[in-house]
């Protein structure tokens, strides 16, 4: 019996007729899978199952997903994410069960460079839970040369972020931005829109970040992140969702929150 296989058009003109052909006939097809969203187990033979495709600039890796989780897709990723998923996937690497990493960030103009930390977590908005992230550097950010000022909002908003008011409306869409996923863990959030291949990492973790399993659903339900991003020391690094969710609150009411709406790239 052939594989219960979903190949989009955009996969299949990625890897050509003939192997799409094959894969479709099941000589290809790999049986049992982990699925590349979830990470539980998937079979070919016994479940509605899409072809993902991870693209670098010189290396394409197919993957696997249930039917039910995403569809068959292609995802484009820089070359160096693209061969820490693999490594994740085959288990050469051991990455750390943590929703915050600290990634370098560029144009920090204060003396000793600034880092941005990210946050994953759960906003109950309009009665329904929504993937977020909260961006918050370690120190002031400003213009190159500028080494006085904190001007990290007023950079963000230059590039597009909205200021918020209130967390009970979702934050306005940020055309060319997305949030990238692969292999279920945090990657990126991108400059340059979801499925564009010249997308530049705007933060990129050092090590795939795992999320919970309720922020991945939340996330392949929505297709889509709320990014929030405050000035160093607004926030923190709040130990539980609902003291996030109060320090987020005194941040709009202060004036001191930007944010905006990115579609989820990836899986």
């Amino acid at each position: 019996m052939p594989p219960m296989l979903d190949v989009s058009d955009e996969v299949r003109a990625e890897i050509g007729d003939t192997e799409a052909d094959r894969l479709l006939a099941g000589e290809n097809a790999p049986g049992p899978y982990d699925c590349t969203s979830c990470r539980t187990p998937g079979n070919t033979a016994q479940e509605r199952t899409s072809t993902v495709l991870f693209v670098g600039d010189e290396t394409a890796v197919l993957a696997f997903a249930h039917a039910t989780c995403i569809p068959s897709q292609v995802v484009p990723m820089s070359e160096e994410q693209l061969q820490v998923a693999v490594r994740s996937i085959t288990g050469q690497t051991t990455i750390p069960a943590q929703a915050t990493a600290p990634p370098p960030v560029v144009g920090a103009g204060a003396p000793q460079q600034a880092v941005l930390g990210i946050t994953c977590g759960l906003v109950l908005c309009q009665d329904s839970l929504h993937p977020a992230l909260v961006v918050e550097p370690t120190g002031p950010v400003g213009r190159p040369g500028n080494t006085a000022d904190d001007e990290f909002l007023m950079l963000l908003g230059e590039e597009g972020f909205h200021p918020v008011l209130s967390l009970e409306h979702p934050p306005p869409a940020l055309p060319g931005w997305s949030v990238l996923m692969a292999m279920g863990k945090l990657h990126a959030v991108l400059q340059g829109g979801a499925g564009n291949r010249n997308s530049t990492a705007w933060w990129q973790a050092h090590q795939a970040l795992s999320v919970s399993d309720g922020w991945r659903a939340a996330a392949n339900r929505t297709n889509q992140v709320f990014v929030y991003a405050t000035p160093a020391g607004t926030v923190g690094r709040q130990p539980r969702e609902d003291l996030m969710r109060d320090a987020l609150d005194r941040a709009a009411t202060k004036g001191l929150l930007v944010g905006g709406t990115m579609p989820l790239a990836g899986t």
